[in-house]
């Protein structure tokens, strides 16, 4: 009897190291899942009083804020992040589109597509500083903090432009003609181009800022309605987004030839480039974002897709903070929200 237990109590480890060994390379399998998962949502921040269409955002990372253009509510919400709500409100714009924070002097710029101007406030007290007449349909803003501008897109047809606008002293210094409204836009850092989308006349501009002008225009032949983009400008690489049909394009800065073309989500308004993963971020208003993988500069692939919902077209990523901030609209029992996505490094 004593030699049967003995048996017994030997197979039973036996068994139990068995059976740890095997569980070994299903965890190892659930890691390596967990690397290519491509965004966690950790946080939701309801916008109770905010109704219709939700376009850009801009962040104070040192002071923990998220500012939001609520183009249909007429609003400029301002969001506390670690309280998780919002802490104050603009009111009174005429749909608000473009915004962006500037540390220096603590100041707020917000376009509004239904006026002709560029607000500048005081980012603290949120009291109008100064209004910068443009033209018509202002939009996408964005600073220069080398030369204290900001470029502003607007206007329509033949009278559209990049407006250059020195902020501290509240004034328009000059005007970039365009030929059509101009959508997003990027700055080069270490050079003087700007890439400006241009959707009515299907190409990209191609701005010389010192010069003043358009330099270049790169036209696209297989798609439409280029909407967002983004650069990463240490490989040379121009990311644009299209709508019809729905693709992510990426082009060569030196020479504007296209490089490749992958489906990405429908009715797109922003693409992040993360250059620290070497991944690119596509909302769109289908309801998805796009995540694709950046494997070389010529070479890419979509990791995946994440769920949002109807209309979260506009998004914007914070590279310090490594999280994706997506606006979500009130649509039905859907409430108006910003998600937010913490991105995971590769192998992390």
């Amino acid at each position: 009897m004593k030699k049967l237990f003995l048996v017994l109590l030997i197979a039973a480890a036996a068994l139990g190291c068995s059976s740890q060994t095997t569980s070994t390379p299903q965890t190892s399998k659930t890691s390596q899942a967990g690397d290519t998962s491509v965004l966690g949502q950790e946080q939701s921040i309801q916008l109770p009083n905010v109704e219709g269409r939700i376009d850009h955002m801009a962040i104070d990372s040192q002071g923990g804020r998220l500012f939001v253009a609520a183009l249909g509510n007429n609003t400029l919400e301002v969001i506390d992040l670690k309280a998780g709500k919002v802490a104050g409100e603009i009111q009174g714009l005429k749909e608000p589109q473009g915004v962006a924070y500037i540390p220096e002097g603590n100041k707020l710029l917000i376009t509004n597509g239904e006026g002709d101007s560029l607000n500048i406030y005081d980012a603290q007290s949120l009291k109008l500083l100064n209004q910068v007449v443009l033209g018509d349909d202002p939009d996408n803003v964005r600073y220069d903090p080398t030369t204290g501008y900001a470029y502003v897109g607007y206007g329509t047809g033949n009278g559209s432009a990049l407006g250059v606008v020195d902020v501290s002293k509240g004034a328009k210094v000059a005007d970039i003609t365009l030929s059509g409204h101009p959508e997003s836009f990027q700055l080069e850092d270490s050079g003087q181009r700007i890439f400006v989308n241009v959707p009515t006349a299907n190409h990209i501009a191609v701005v010389d800022r010192e010069k003043g002008s358009v330099v270049e225009t790169w036209p696209l032949s297989d798609a439409t309605e280029n909407f967002p983009m983004a650069l990463d400008e240490a490989s040379y690489r121009l990311f644009v987004g299209t709508r019809s049909p729905a693709k992510l394009l990426i082009l060569d800065t030196e020479t504007g030839k296209l490089i490749s073309s992958l489906d990405s989500s429908g009715d797109a308004d922003d693409i992040f480039y993360d250059a620290k993963n070497k991944r690119l971020y596509v909302s769109g208003g289908e309801g998805a974002i796009s995540v694709f993988e950046q494997t070389n500069p010529d070479n890419y692939k979509l990791l995946g897709k994440v769920d949002t919902a109807q209309g979260a077209r506009t998004s914007l990523f914070v590279a310090d903070s490594r999280i994706l901030y997506v606006a979500v609209p009130h649509r039905g029992s859907q409430q108006a929200e910003i998600r937010a996505f913490q991105t995971e490094s590769p192998g992390t």
